[in-house]
């Protein structure tokens, strides 16, 4: 027996099975229809190893998708549980979800940026590279996918696409929904912002390759024999120039 679910959702999710029933949403959303909530461990076994995201397909399509922590009996560590949200929150016109981004809009960003992870700075080879989104598309959709504008994506490997998904996914603006937030943000431009998911802080990551890897080599072995780690043996150069400065 089918789970309870909101009419107007029900309708929505009937047609993202309709119109793509073999996606990562449909196959979540066929769970949720059938039990009214889905958990991080259901995902896991459904071979989904970055749940968050699974549900976030589910919430591109427009669907409202709550989230609750409960206690995992296959564990026994906490879990995310997610069930529909607010039918109000309905977002029309989104049934289709996310457009495979094209390869030559990859070209050109790769043109645009080169073969680099745009959070890090480091140096791939463009196949450990994968386009997303600067704003989310929960918030902005497919803004600037019409007309290949590259100002609108970013190269990320796919350590960087985590952390980036798990902040936004956790960010207050996910209900707020502006998109002037996410313009001054460091997940969206890390080359110019003002807050990291709306918190007042900064943050700059360093890639070592080539020769610079004997510079962090020698880095860390100074920080090993003052008792301190790399970042807080920086942190301290960094304040002591500009302190002198």
């Amino acid at each position: 027996m089918s789970a309870q679910v909101d009419p107007r959702i029900r309708e929505l999710a009937e047609r993202v099975l309709k119109e793509r029933p073999t996606s990562r949403a449909s196959k979540v959303l066929r769970v949720m229809l059938d039990k009214g909530s889905i958990t991080t461990d259901e995902l896991n076994e459904m071979g989904y190893n970055h749940p968050p995201r699974a549900a976030g397909d589910v919430r591109d399509a427009g669907i409202p998708v709550d989230r609750v922590n409960i206690l995992s009996e296959k564990t026994g560590r906490q879990m995310a549980m997610y069930t529909f949200g607010d039918p109000d929150k309905i977002q029309d016109g989104r049934s289709g979800g996310r457009t495979t981004l094209p390869k030559k809009l990859k070209a050109a960003l790769i043109a645009r940026y080169g073969s680099i992870d745009c959070i890090t700075g480091a140096k791939l080879d463009e196949r450990a590279l994968q386009m997303d989104h600067r704003i989310p598309y929960r918030i902005a959709a497919d803004e600037g996918l019409g007309t290949h504008d590259v100002e609108a994506f970013m190269l990320l490997d796919a350590s960087s696409q985590r952390a980036k998904s798990w902040s936004c996914e956790h960010c207050p603006n996910m209900e707020l929904r502006d998109v002037e937030i996410c313009k001054t943000c460091f997940w969206a431009f890390p080359e110019n912002y003002t807050h990291i998911a709306m918190e007042d802080y900064r943050r700059t990551d360093i890639s070592w390759q080539g020769g610079d890897v004997a510079v962090h080599d020698r880095i860390k072995q100074i920080a090993e024999s003052r008792g301190t780690s790399v970042r807080d043996f920086m942190l301290e150069m960094a304040r002591q120039r500009v302190k002198d400065s």
